[in-house]
């Protein structure tokens, strides 16, 4: 993958986006585009061997389009700055599952998120008392060397003010039970995703994230 090429376009789109600017480099776009979902079909392939579950994903369930939907957005610019994809069993980007997520954006905004994105309310609770009900475990995957290697604890986007109701207020990690997403997050660094072994590289962070995500997914079986 020329990620430089793909981060170069992207900082043009970025102050040039328009219709107008990016009909002139549609060439352009298409050769980065293509260029990812390479790079995307060969990552579900090697993290099959990894999470099974991924196997008979193509790069189409989880690659999201460049257009914005600007609908219901007072940014109303066409084009999304970034290219990212969702490896998640049973749908990909659709999928509500735990998954893997990454990112390529320009000026130090390259990405690696795992884990359930704003999960809907039944699977939320069961999340919740799946955590409450077995913090240490929670707490033992957090304290890997490898998990530490990347990530510290869960993103704190969008946490509740209060405890949820139905959970004490004095449990010992009530702020997990706040969350109202479950994802982990690193950043990547460009000069790591311009290295020949960048996929290595993705993989072992993906190995880190997996004992959580398995862990999440466990939730389903509550419901």
């Amino acid at each position: 993958m020329d990620v430089k090429r793909i981060l170069d376009f992207l900082s043009e789109l970025t102050l040039n986006n328009n219709r107008e600017w990016f009909a002139l480099h549609k060439d352009e776009y298409q050769v980065c585009r293509h260029d990812f979902e390479a790079f995307v079909e060969q990552w579900i392939e090697q993290m099959s061997d990894i999470e099974p579950s991924l196997r008979g994903l193509s790069y189409k369930d989880c690659i999201w389009r460049i257009y914005r939907d600007t609908r219901f957005s007072p940014d109303k610019t066409p084009y999304k700055d970034h290219f990212g994809a969702f490896l998640a069993q049973k749908g990909g980007k659709r999928s509500q599952y735990a998954g893997y997520y990454l990112h390529l954006q320009p000026d130090g905004h390259c990405m690696f998120a795992s884990g359930m994105w704003c999960p809907e309310p039944d699977l939320l609770k069961a999340v919740r008392m799946s955590i409450y009900d077995n913090a240490d475990e929670v707490e033992e995957i957090m304290q890997n060397p490898h998990f530490r290697k990347y990530f510290r604890d869960f993103d704190t986007d969008y946490m509740l003010k209060k405890v949820p109701a139905g959970f004490p207020a004095d449990f010992e990690h009530v702020d997990w039970l706040k969350r109202k997403l479950f994802t982990l997050s690193c950043t990547i660094k460009e000069k790591d995703i311009i290295k020949p072994d960048f996929m290595s590289h993705l993989l072992d962070i993906c190995k880190a994230a997996k004992p959580m995500n398995d862990f999440l997914n466990y939730a389903f079986e509550e419901m």
